[in-house]
């Protein structure tokens, strides 16, 4: 008789964390949507919206509102959360401020955010776009306040003197994770020259803010050194939210945080001493940000 050899199953793969209820969103519709989404495909503009795939776009583009993205789409950093391209950018439009400024004074918005890739292959990380951005934005539109959420400079300090020189409200830069998980979310970044910046932002007197993802594997006990670690370097504003795998090439969600830990999250920050928090599963670094503009420096 011929015997065979037994052929053991393949080890089934581990099932990935089914999406909770509480992160359904609606697809964006509706006219003012189609409005935005018209007026920044005929400006040739970049939105962190749509590069970012963020969750939140339909809310905010129904509102009329919507975060742009300068510099290109095209960014020298491969963080392995992100859904931006990664690459060698070809894009350096001098004439870009102008065009965002024309479009929000367009648009009628009456906070903007302004968000880009990082350049790091540029001398002046792209400084002088920055700036002119935001100065182009105050003349065309003095009633607009405005958010810069930058990039790492990676110490150019001179750089990040002229990008949060041109009168913005709020100035960002987020620490995205944890200190622990640094290596595996942002390889290129450092999580002390990240403070170091939200400390020089700070001691120039502007208002500061940062962002966490959560559901990376982060502990609360690293949550709350990461949140101490801000405030000692001078946050104001912090949003918390959750993770969302953008596509199969990025890193896994460790896990779906409910909401009643961000609510937690929330009140932890605050009695810390950061003055205010936006936390939620879908919340973003420009998810209601205009109430940030008041927040006391």
């Amino acid at each position: 008789m011929l015997l065979l050899p037994v052929i053991q199953p393949e080890a089934a793969a581990p099932a990935r964390p089914r999406k909770p209820d509480w992160l359904r969103v609606k697809l964006p519709v509706g006219p003012e949507y189609a409005r935005v989404r018209k007026l920044v495909d005929e400006n040739k503009l970049h939105t962190i919206c749509e590069s970012g795939n963020c969750p939140n776009m339909g809310e905010c583009w129904g509102a009329g509102t919507a975060t742009f993205m300068i510099l290109g789409n095209i960014c020298t950093r491969s963080c392995s959360f992100c859904a931006v391209a990664t690459g060698r950018p070809n894009e350096y439009d001098t004439d870009e401020p102008r065009r965002v400024a024309e479009a929000i004074l367009t648009m009628g918005v009456k906070h903007a955010v302004i968000t880009s890739v990082n350049r790091d292959e540029l001398k002046d990380r792209g400084a002088s776009i920055w700036h002119e951005t935001v100065v182009r934005i105050k003349q065309l539109s003095p009633a607009t306040t405005i958010e810069t959420l930058i990039p790492d400079v990676k110490a150019n300090w001179e750089a990040l003197d002229v990008m949060i020189s041109g009168g913005q409200e709020v100035i960002s830069h987020n620490v995205e994770t944890v200190g622990s998980l640094y290596r595996l979310v942002r390889p290129q970044a450092k999580y002390d020259r990240s403070l170091e910046q939200i400390r020089r932002t700070k001691a120039a007197g502007h208002r500061t803010k940062s962002g966490i993802m959560l559901g990376l594997g982060e502990t609360k006990d690293e949550m709350y050194k990461a949140m101490d670690d801000l405030v000692a370097n001078g946050l104001d504003i912090l949003t918390l939210g959750q993770y969302l795998q953008p596509t199969k090439r990025h890193l896994e969600v460790a896990e779906f945080i409910h909401p009643d830990l961000f609510a937690h999250y929330r009140e932890e920050g605050l009695k810390r001493g950061l003055k205010y928090v936006e936390s939620g599963p879908l919340v973003r670094s420009s998810y209601h940000a205009e109430r940030h503009v008041n927040v006391p420096i």
